[in-house]
């Protein structure tokens, strides 16, 4: 077991999902696998262990932001010996072309956090997804007929912010979406050799103004969570 994950040796699969909400990961293991099981309910971030089309996969909450993904992922990768992570989440949209219910692989992540800056004193780094998974993720998106969108989106460490225009700066700079955890993933990714990738949908938009309900956020996002776990098995 780890600090934050009450796992034992072999209950964790090598490729994993990462919804940030711990119920988004109940109901991908009660929707999609196959005879799973709980590993951790440790401070109620969800964990389960079970099949998919016949393969282990695993789904494990996060919480939100970086601070919180950081905890999860470093442990997985760590001392479960994660190989591959998919974050299944949702975030706002910052351009017209990307619209609400889409799904967005994110190719790379620009951050305004301060996790990296500690990190590397003050360096810029650039977080960027496995080209495998976002390449197989794009193709099975595709296929499905769902019309993904793929390019650079942003982690914000702020959900209010004290500027709330900010966002239209990375909008200018080509930035897709905003969410708050990416950056980490891709960064601590980079650090263990794994493979990472953020696909997200659109449940909010700054541009429109368009929302979606906590409860469709939870459940209704199934075509992204369908394109994540067979990339994960791929």
């Amino acid at each position: 077991m780890s600090i934050h994950i009450a796992a034992k040796d072999g209950e964790i699969a090598e490729a994993i999902l990462l919804p940030g909400d711990p119920l988004r990961a109940k109901f991908i293991a009660e929707t999609f696998l196959e005879n799973p099981k709980q590993y951790n309910e440790v401070r109620n971030i969800f964990g389960y262990t079970g099949l998919y089309k016949g393969k282990r996969v695993s789904v494990q909450g996060t919480g939100m932001g970086i601070p919180s993904i950081s905890i999860y992922v470093n442990e997985l990768f760590r001392d479960y010996n994660v190989k591959r992570a998919i974050r299944v989440g949702t975030a706002g949209a910052l351009r017209e072309d990307v619209k609400i219910k889409e799904i967005v692989i994110a190719l790379s992540a620009s951050t305004d956090s301060g996790a990296n800056n500690v990190r590397f004193g003050y360096r810029n780094y650039a977080p960027t997804a496995s080209w495998n998974l976002a390449k197989t993720a794009w193709d099975i998106a595709e296929a499905k007929g769902f019309g993904p969108k793929a390019g650079p989106i942003v982690s914000s460490d702020m959900f209010y912010t004290e500027d709330p225009e900010e966002w239209k700066l990375w909008a200018k700079f080509g930035c897709l979406a905003v969410e708050m955890e990416a950056a980490e993933l891709y960064t601590l990714a980079a650090k263990y050799n794994r493979e990472a990738l953020a696909l997200l949908t659109i449940s909010d938009h700054l541009v429109t103004g368009e929302q979606t309900s906590s409860e469709e956020r939870q459940t209704t996002f199934t075509k992204m969570m369908e394109v994540a776990l067979e990339t994960a098995i791929s």
